[in-house]
Protein backbone atom coordinates (compact mmCIF):
# COMPACT_ATOMS: atom_id res chain seq x y z
CA UNK A 1 0.00 0.00 0.00
CA UNK A 2 1.50 3.54 -0.82
CA UNK A 3 2.20 6.15 1.71
CA UNK A 4 -1.00 8.29 3.87
CA UNK A 5 -2.21 11.53 3.81
CA UNK A 6 -3.70 12.36 6.50
CA UNK A 7 -5.54 15.53 7.13
CA UNK A 8 -6.36 17.15 10.81
CA UNK A 9 -8.99 19.87 10.57
CA UNK A 10 -8.77 22.26 13.72
CA UNK A 11 -5.11 21.55 14.11
CA UNK A 12 -4.33 24.30 15.68
CA UNK A 13 -5.59 23.30 18.86
CA UNK A 14 -3.23 22.61 21.93
CA UNK A 15 -4.01 18.77 21.68
CA UNK A 16 -2.62 18.10 17.89
CA UNK A 17 0.39 17.37 19.92
CA UNK A 18 -1.14 13.85 21.22
CA UNK A 19 -2.09 12.91 18.08
CA UNK A 20 1.39 13.62 16.47
CA UNK A 21 2.79 11.74 19.45
CA UNK A 22 1.03 9.22 18.53
CA UNK A 23 1.63 8.92 14.81
CA UNK A 24 5.45 8.73 15.79
CA UNK A 25 4.93 5.95 18.28
CA UNK A 26 2.57 3.76 15.44
CA UNK A 27 5.44 5.22 12.47
CA UNK A 28 6.16 1.34 11.57
CA UNK A 29 2.23 0.95 10.78
CA UNK A 30 1.02 4.09 9.39
CA UNK A 31 3.54 4.90 6.78
CA UNK A 32 2.52 8.67 6.94
CA UNK A 33 3.51 10.29 3.50
CA UNK A 34 2.13 13.55 3.70
CA UNK A 35 0.50 15.40 7.10
CA UNK A 36 -2.01 18.45 6.36
CA UNK A 37 -2.96 20.89 9.43
CA UNK A 38 -5.14 22.92 8.99
CA UNK A 39 -6.84 25.63 10.55
CA UNK A 40 -8.82 28.88 10.28
CA UNK A 41 -6.99 30.60 13.25
CA UNK A 42 -3.81 31.55 11.59
CA UNK A 43 -1.43 32.28 15.09
CA UNK A 44 -2.34 28.70 16.73
CA UNK A 45 -1.83 26.93 13.78
CA UNK A 46 1.97 28.23 13.24
CA UNK A 47 2.68 27.76 16.60
CA UNK A 48 1.27 24.14 16.74
CA UNK A 49 2.00 23.74 13.53
CA UNK A 50 5.52 24.61 14.24
CA UNK A 51 6.05 21.92 17.08
CA UNK A 52 4.61 19.56 14.83
CA UNK A 53 6.57 19.37 12.24
CA UNK A 54 9.81 19.38 15.00
CA UNK A 55 8.34 16.27 16.31
CA UNK A 56 7.99 14.61 12.90
CA UNK A 57 11.05 15.68 12.22
CA UNK A 58 12.53 14.43 15.08
CA UNK A 59 11.15 10.80 14.58
CA UNK A 60 12.73 10.90 11.46
CA UNK A 61 9.87 10.48 9.78
CA UNK A 62 10.14 11.48 6.15
CA UNK A 63 7.09 13.15 4.89
CA UNK A 64 5.69 16.18 3.20
CA UNK A 65 3.76 18.60 6.48
CA UNK A 66 1.57 20.94 4.84
CA UNK A 67 -0.07 24.33 6.83
CA UNK A 68 -2.76 25.43 5.44
CA UNK A 69 -6.26 27.52 6.17
CA UNK A 70 -7.80 26.26 3.14
CA UNK A 71 -10.10 23.35 3.72
CA UNK A 72 -9.76 22.27 0.09
CA UNK A 73 -6.60 21.72 0.01
CA UNK A 74 -6.46 19.76 3.33
CA UNK A 75 -8.88 17.15 1.99
CA UNK A 76 -7.80 16.30 -1.48
CA UNK A 77 -6.86 12.77 -2.24
CA UNK A 78 -6.85 12.63 1.88
CA UNK A 79 -7.04 8.90 3.48
CA UNK A 80 -7.82 10.24 6.69
CA UNK A 81 -9.82 13.04 8.31
CA UNK A 82 -9.31 13.62 11.53
CA UNK A 83 -11.66 16.46 13.03
CA UNK A 84 -11.19 18.29 16.60
CA UNK A 85 -13.32 21.76 15.99
CA UNK A 86 -14.49 24.34 17.87
CA UNK A 87 -16.68 26.75 16.50
CA UNK A 88 -16.56 29.98 17.75
CA UNK A 89 -13.34 28.83 20.34
CA UNK A 90 -13.33 29.05 23.62
CA UNK A 91 -14.78 32.35 23.73
CA UNK A 92 -18.22 30.35 23.30
CA UNK A 93 -17.40 27.51 24.99
CA UNK A 94 -17.29 30.19 28.00
CA UNK A 95 -20.70 31.50 27.00
CA UNK A 96 -22.25 28.39 27.17
CA UNK A 97 -20.66 27.65 30.68
CA UNK A 98 -21.79 31.01 32.15
CA UNK A 99 -25.07 32.33 31.04
CA UNK A 100 -27.33 28.93 31.75
CA UNK A 101 -26.10 29.26 35.40
CA UNK A 102 -28.30 32.48 34.72
CA UNK A 103 -31.25 30.42 34.69
CA UNK A 104 -30.05 28.06 36.83
CA UNK A 105 -28.78 25.58 34.53
CA UNK A 106 -25.75 23.65 34.30
CA UNK A 107 -23.66 25.17 32.02
CA UNK A 108 -21.38 22.47 30.33
CA UNK A 109 -19.74 22.00 26.67
CA UNK A 110 -21.53 18.59 26.12
CA UNK A 111 -24.43 18.02 28.29
CA UNK A 112 -27.42 20.11 28.64
CA UNK A 113 -27.99 23.22 27.16
CA UNK A 114 -24.45 24.22 27.07
CA UNK A 115 -23.32 21.06 24.99
CA UNK A 116 -26.81 21.74 22.92
CA UNK A 117 -25.27 25.01 21.61
CA UNK A 118 -22.42 23.41 20.53
CA UNK A 119 -24.28 20.71 18.93
CA UNK A 120 -25.94 23.58 17.21
CA UNK A 121 -22.49 25.43 16.26
CA UNK A 122 -20.71 22.70 15.21
CA UNK A 123 -23.03 20.24 12.76
CA UNK A 124 -23.66 22.61 10.15
CA UNK A 125 -19.63 23.36 10.06
CA UNK A 126 -19.27 19.44 10.05
CA UNK A 127 -22.07 18.51 7.02
CA UNK A 128 -19.83 20.92 5.19
CA UNK A 129 -16.71 19.43 5.82
CA UNK A 130 -18.72 15.84 4.72
CA UNK A 131 -20.05 17.18 1.77
CA UNK A 132 -16.35 18.74 0.96
CA UNK A 133 -14.97 15.10 1.33
CA UNK A 134 -17.86 13.72 -0.79
CA UNK A 135 -16.15 15.88 -3.48
CA UNK A 136 -12.56 15.37 -2.57
CA UNK A 137 -11.82 12.69 -1.02
CA UNK A 138 -14.96 10.17 -1.01
CA UNK A 139 -12.92 7.19 -0.07
CA UNK A 140 -11.34 9.01 3.06
CA UNK A 141 -12.35 8.03 6.94
CA UNK A 142 -13.41 10.70 8.73
CA UNK A 143 -12.85 10.21 13.02
CA UNK A 144 -14.57 12.79 15.02
CA UNK A 145 -13.31 14.36 18.18
CA UNK A 146 -15.34 17.43 18.30
CA UNK A 147 -17.56 17.64 20.55
CA UNK A 148 -20.90 16.48 21.39
CA UNK A 149 -18.89 13.59 19.28
CA UNK A 150 -22.27 11.24 19.79
CA UNK A 151 -24.66 14.13 18.25
CA UNK A 152 -22.46 15.01 15.50
CA UNK A 153 -22.00 11.34 14.45
CA UNK A 154 -25.92 10.85 14.77
CA UNK A 155 -26.02 14.05 12.53
CA UNK A 156 -23.14 13.25 9.93
CA UNK A 157 -24.59 9.24 9.82
CA UNK A 158 -27.71 10.07 9.08
CA UNK A 159 -27.47 12.71 6.92
CA UNK A 160 -24.34 12.00 4.57
CA UNK A 161 -22.72 8.74 2.94
CA UNK A 162 -19.13 9.92 4.58
CA UNK A 163 -17.26 6.96 5.94
CA UNK A 164 -17.47 7.96 9.76
CA UNK A 165 -16.58 7.43 13.28
CA UNK A 166 -17.17 9.50 16.03
CA UNK A 167 -14.46 9.17 18.93
CA UNK A 168 -14.03 10.13 22.70
CA UNK A 169 -11.07 8.96 25.10
CA UNK A 170 -13.70 8.38 27.88
CA UNK A 171 -14.45 4.58 27.62
CA UNK A 172 -10.68 3.95 26.98
CA UNK A 173 -9.45 5.02 30.63
CA UNK A 174 -12.74 3.63 31.73
CA UNK A 175 -11.46 0.16 30.70
CA UNK A 176 -7.57 1.07 31.47
CA UNK A 177 -8.77 2.02 35.14
CA UNK A 178 -11.14 -0.56 35.92
CA UNK A 179 -8.35 -3.51 34.56
CA UNK A 180 -6.23 -1.62 36.88
CA UNK A 181 -8.27 -1.90 40.18
CA UNK A 182 -9.32 -5.27 39.82
CA UNK A 183 -6.06 -6.69 38.91
CA UNK A 184 -6.76 -7.83 35.26
CA UNK A 185 -4.35 -8.05 32.59
CA UNK A 186 -6.99 -8.39 30.19
CA UNK A 187 -10.81 -8.15 29.98
CA UNK A 188 -13.70 -7.91 27.76
CA UNK A 189 -15.40 -5.23 28.97
CA UNK A 190 -19.34 -4.24 27.75
CA UNK A 191 -20.00 -0.82 27.41
CA UNK A 192 -23.53 0.42 26.58
CA UNK A 193 -24.18 4.15 26.33
CA UNK A 194 -24.47 7.09 24.18
CA UNK A 195 -21.69 9.65 24.34
CA UNK A 196 -20.77 11.18 27.97
CA UNK A 197 -24.04 8.99 28.71
CA UNK A 198 -21.88 5.26 29.14
CA UNK A 199 -22.13 2.70 31.58
CA UNK A 200 -20.07 -0.18 31.84
CA UNK A 201 -21.94 -3.54 32.32
CA UNK A 202 -20.16 -6.66 32.39
CA UNK A 203 -16.47 -7.34 33.21
CA UNK A 204 -15.19 -10.64 31.28
CA UNK A 205 -11.64 -12.55 32.18
CA UNK A 206 -10.61 -15.97 32.34
CA UNK A 207 -14.04 -17.27 31.91
CA UNK A 208 -15.81 -15.10 35.18
CA UNK A 209 -18.01 -11.88 35.59
CA UNK A 210 -16.17 -9.60 37.44
CA UNK A 211 -19.04 -6.85 37.25
CA UNK A 212 -20.49 -8.44 41.15
CA UNK A 213 -17.21 -7.56 42.41
CA UNK A 214 -16.90 -4.23 41.32
CA UNK A 215 -20.35 -3.51 42.30
CA UNK A 216 -19.75 -4.66 46.21
CA UNK A 217 -16.38 -3.21 45.75
CA UNK A 218 -18.17 0.40 45.15
CA UNK A 219 -15.73 0.59 41.81
CA UNK A 220 -15.53 3.86 40.10
CA UNK A 221 -13.87 4.30 36.66
CA UNK A 222 -11.27 7.40 36.43
CA UNK A 223 -12.37 10.59 36.37
CA UNK A 224 -11.03 12.93 33.62
CA UNK A 225 -9.05 15.50 34.53
CA UNK A 226 -11.21 18.32 33.16
CA UNK A 227 -14.34 17.46 35.33
CA UNK A 228 -14.66 17.94 39.02
CA UNK A 229 -15.20 14.16 40.72
CA UNK A 230 -16.91 13.58 43.75
CA UNK A 231 -17.53 9.64 42.23
CA UNK A 232 -20.17 7.25 43.02
CA UNK A 233 -21.30 5.80 46.10
CA UNK A 234 -21.01 1.84 46.61
CA UNK A 235 -24.97 1.77 47.58
CA UNK A 236 -25.50 4.15 44.37
CA UNK A 237 -23.49 2.08 41.88
CA UNK A 238 -24.80 -1.32 43.54
CA UNK A 239 -28.83 0.63 42.80
CA UNK A 240 -27.41 0.93 39.25
CA UNK A 241 -26.54 -2.28 38.98
CA UNK A 242 -23.44 -0.70 36.43
CA UNK A 243 -20.39 1.54 36.48
CA UNK A 244 -21.23 4.97 34.97
CA UNK A 245 -19.11 7.04 33.42
CA UNK A 246 -17.76 10.55 35.74
CA UNK A 247 -19.41 12.59 33.04
CA UNK A 248 -23.10 10.80 34.36
CA UNK A 249 -22.32 13.00 37.78
CA UNK A 250 -24.01 15.52 35.60
CA UNK A 251 -27.53 13.54 35.44
CA UNK A 252 -27.24 11.39 38.83
CA UNK A 253 -25.83 14.44 40.80
CA UNK A 254 -27.78 17.39 39.23
CA UNK A 255 -28.28 20.05 42.11
CA UNK A 256 -24.25 19.30 43.45
CA UNK A 257 -23.00 20.02 40.06
CA UNK A 258 -24.54 23.25 39.50
CA UNK A 259 -24.12 24.49 43.04
CA UNK A 260 -20.41 23.77 42.23
CA UNK A 261 -20.62 25.52 39.32
CA UNK A 262 -22.22 28.76 40.35
CA UNK A 263 -19.82 28.86 43.19
CA UNK A 264 -16.51 28.61 41.09
CA UNK A 265 -14.81 31.78 40.49
CA UNK A 266 -13.61 30.18 36.92
CA UNK A 267 -15.29 28.18 34.26
CA UNK A 268 -13.83 25.47 32.86
CA UNK A 269 -13.29 27.15 29.69
CA UNK A 270 -11.68 29.95 31.15
CA UNK A 271 -9.39 27.73 33.03
CA UNK A 272 -8.57 26.25 29.21
CA UNK A 273 -8.29 30.12 28.04
CA UNK A 274 -5.11 30.14 30.61
CA UNK A 275 -3.60 26.75 29.86
CA UNK A 276 -4.34 27.11 26.19
CA UNK A 277 -1.74 30.69 26.13
CA UNK A 278 0.20 28.63 28.20
CA UNK A 279 0.66 25.99 26.23
CA UNK A 280 1.33 28.63 23.05
CA UNK A 281 3.87 29.77 24.58
CA UNK A 282 5.84 26.76 25.39
CA UNK A 283 4.93 25.79 22.02
CA UNK A 284 6.61 28.76 20.53
CA UNK A 285 9.88 27.00 21.65
CA UNK A 286 12.01 26.46 18.88
CA UNK A 287 13.82 24.18 20.61
CA UNK A 288 10.72 22.20 21.77
CA UNK A 289 10.29 19.31 19.77
CA UNK A 290 8.22 16.69 22.25
CA UNK A 291 4.69 16.81 23.83
CA UNK A 292 4.75 18.87 26.59
CA UNK A 293 3.79 17.54 30.75
CA UNK A 294 1.17 20.55 30.84
CA UNK A 295 -1.43 19.52 28.03
CA UNK A 296 -2.47 16.54 30.29
CA UNK A 297 -4.04 18.93 32.21
CA UNK A 298 -6.15 19.81 29.08
CA UNK A 299 -8.09 16.51 30.08
CA UNK A 300 -6.73 14.52 26.65
CA UNK A 301 -5.15 11.49 28.63
CA UNK A 302 -4.79 8.97 25.92
CA UNK A 303 -6.21 11.30 23.50
CA UNK A 304 -3.57 10.11 20.63
CA UNK A 305 -3.90 6.28 21.73
CA UNK A 306 -7.14 6.25 21.10
CA UNK A 307 -7.20 7.90 18.21
CA UNK A 308 -4.36 6.63 16.20
CA UNK A 309 -4.87 3.12 17.12
CA UNK A 310 -8.44 3.37 15.40
CA UNK A 311 -6.77 5.04 12.47
CA UNK A 312 -4.33 1.38 12.43
CA UNK A 313 -6.94 -0.53 12.65
CA UNK A 314 -8.85 0.42 9.78
CA UNK A 315 -5.96 1.14 7.58
CA UNK A 316 -4.03 -2.71 8.99
CA UNK A 317 -7.16 -4.32 8.79
CA UNK A 318 -6.79 -5.27 12.36
CA UNK A 319 -10.30 -6.86 13.62
CA UNK A 320 -9.83 -5.53 16.93
CA UNK A 321 -12.36 -3.89 19.55
CA UNK A 322 -12.56 -0.45 20.19
CA UNK A 323 -15.04 2.15 21.70
CA UNK A 324 -16.87 3.99 19.05
CA UNK A 325 -19.97 6.30 17.74
CA UNK A 326 -21.48 4.56 15.73
CA UNK A 327 -24.86 3.45 14.00
CA UNK A 328 -26.60 0.34 16.25
CA UNK A 329 -27.85 -1.07 13.22
CA UNK A 330 -29.56 -3.97 15.46
CA UNK A 331 -26.34 -3.91 18.15
CA UNK A 332 -28.82 -3.22 21.04
CA UNK A 333 -32.24 -4.10 20.73
CA UNK A 334 -33.81 -1.48 21.91
CA UNK A 335 -32.50 1.01 20.05
CA UNK A 336 -33.59 2.08 16.77
CA UNK A 337 -31.11 0.94 13.42
CA UNK A 338 -30.39 4.60 12.92
CA UNK A 339 -29.57 5.72 16.38
CA UNK A 340 -25.81 6.17 17.02
CA UNK A 341 -24.82 4.73 20.07
CA UNK A 342 -21.23 4.18 21.77
CA UNK A 343 -20.72 0.91 21.79
CA UNK A 344 -17.69 -1.78 21.41
CA UNK A 345 -17.09 -2.68 18.10
CA UNK A 346 -14.85 -4.74 15.70
CA UNK A 347 -12.85 -2.58 13.49
CA UNK A 348 -11.38 -3.36 9.84
CA UNK A 349 -10.89 -1.89 6.42
CA UNK A 350 -14.41 -2.15 6.08
CA UNK A 351 -15.15 0.21 9.01
CA UNK A 352 -16.93 -0.85 12.48
CA UNK A 353 -19.32 -3.28 12.92
CA UNK A 354 -21.00 -3.12 16.41
CA UNK A 355 -20.51 -6.20 18.96
CA UNK A 356 -24.10 -6.89 18.96
CA UNK A 357 -25.60 -7.44 22.47
CA UNK A 358 -28.43 -9.61 23.45
CA UNK A 359 -30.54 -10.09 26.32
CA UNK A 360 -29.91 -6.91 27.63
CA UNK A 361 -32.34 -6.05 30.94
CA UNK A 362 -30.91 -3.21 32.66
CA UNK A 363 -34.30 -1.06 32.90
CA UNK A 364 -32.41 1.94 33.79
CA UNK A 365 -30.46 2.17 30.95
CA UNK A 366 -32.80 1.34 28.63
CA UNK A 367 -35.11 4.54 29.80
CA UNK A 368 -32.15 6.78 30.01
CA UNK A 369 -30.80 6.30 26.35
CA UNK A 370 -33.90 6.15 24.92
CA UNK A 371 -34.89 9.50 26.63
CA UNK A 372 -31.27 11.63 25.61
CA UNK A 373 -31.75 10.04 22.19
CA UNK A 374 -34.76 11.69 21.56
CA UNK A 375 -33.01 14.72 22.55
CA UNK A 376 -30.02 13.92 20.62
CA UNK A 377 -32.37 13.46 17.25
CA UNK A 378 -34.37 16.63 18.05
CA UNK A 379 -31.08 18.54 18.22
CA UNK A 380 -29.77 17.65 15.04
CA UNK A 381 -33.09 18.81 13.20
CA UNK A 382 -33.02 22.07 15.16
CA UNK A 383 -29.42 22.64 13.81
CA UNK A 384 -29.83 21.60 10.37
CA UNK A 385 -32.87 23.63 9.91
CA UNK A 386 -32.80 26.30 12.17
CA UNK A 387 -36.32 25.03 14.13
CA UNK A 388 -36.63 26.36 17.10
CA UNK A 389 -39.94 24.03 17.70
CA UNK A 390 -37.78 21.06 17.21
CA UNK A 391 -34.98 22.77 19.78
CA UNK A 392 -37.09 23.33 22.54
CA UNK A 393 -38.83 19.50 22.26
CA UNK A 394 -34.87 18.92 22.25
CA UNK A 395 -34.63 20.81 25.70
CA UNK A 396 -37.41 19.72 27.52
CA UNK A 397 -36.03 16.24 26.47
CA UNK A 398 -32.44 16.60 28.39
CA UNK A 399 -32.66 15.56 31.76
CA UNK A 400 -30.44 18.49 32.57
CA UNK A 401 -33.17 21.56 31.24
CA UNK A 402 -36.84 20.55 31.12
CA UNK A 403 -38.06 23.55 32.56
CA UNK A 404 -40.00 25.26 29.70
CA UNK A 405 -39.60 28.67 30.80
CA UNK A 406 -36.22 28.21 32.12
CA UNK A 407 -34.57 26.82 28.71
CA UNK A 408 -36.89 29.30 26.23
CA UNK A 409 -35.49 32.61 28.40
CA UNK A 410 -31.92 31.03 28.15
CA UNK A 411 -32.11 29.18 24.85
CA UNK A 412 -33.24 33.01 23.70
CA UNK A 413 -30.57 34.74 25.29
CA UNK A 414 -27.94 31.81 24.22
CA UNK A 415 -29.34 32.17 20.50
CA UNK A 416 -28.27 35.84 20.44
CA UNK A 417 -24.99 35.43 21.86
CA UNK A 418 -24.04 32.69 19.90
CA UNK A 419 -25.86 34.61 16.65
CA UNK A 420 -22.74 35.30 14.42
CA UNK A 421 -22.47 30.94 14.58
CA UNK A 422 -26.02 30.38 13.90
CA UNK A 423 -27.00 31.63 10.55
CA UNK A 424 -29.51 28.97 10.64
CA UNK A 425 -31.71 30.18 13.12
CA UNK A 426 -31.59 34.22 11.32
CA UNK A 427 -32.47 33.61 7.88
CA UNK A 428 -35.36 35.00 7.37
CA UNK A 429 -35.55 34.39 3.53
Amino acid sequence: MGKLKIAIIGSGSTYTPELIEGLIKRKAELPLGELVLMDIDTRKLNIVGGLCGRMIAAAGIDCKITLTEDLNTSLINADFVLCQIRVGKLPARVLDEKIPLKYNLIGQETCGIGGFFKALRTIPVMLGIAEKMRQLCPEAWLINFSNPSGIISQAILTNTKVKMMGLCNVPFNMFKSVKETLELKTADIEYVGLNHLSWITSIKSGGRDYLKTALDMGLNSETMKNIPSSGFSKEFIQTIGAIPSSYMEYYYYRDKKLKLLMEAEQTRGEKCEAIEEELLSIYSNSELNTKPELLSTRGGANYSEVAVSLVDAIYNDKQEKHVVNVLNNGALDFMGDNDSIEINAVIGKDGAKPVRITGFSNSHIIDYMRMVKSYERNTVIAAINGDEDAAMRALLMNPLVGDYHLAKACFDELKEAHKTYLPQFFNTL
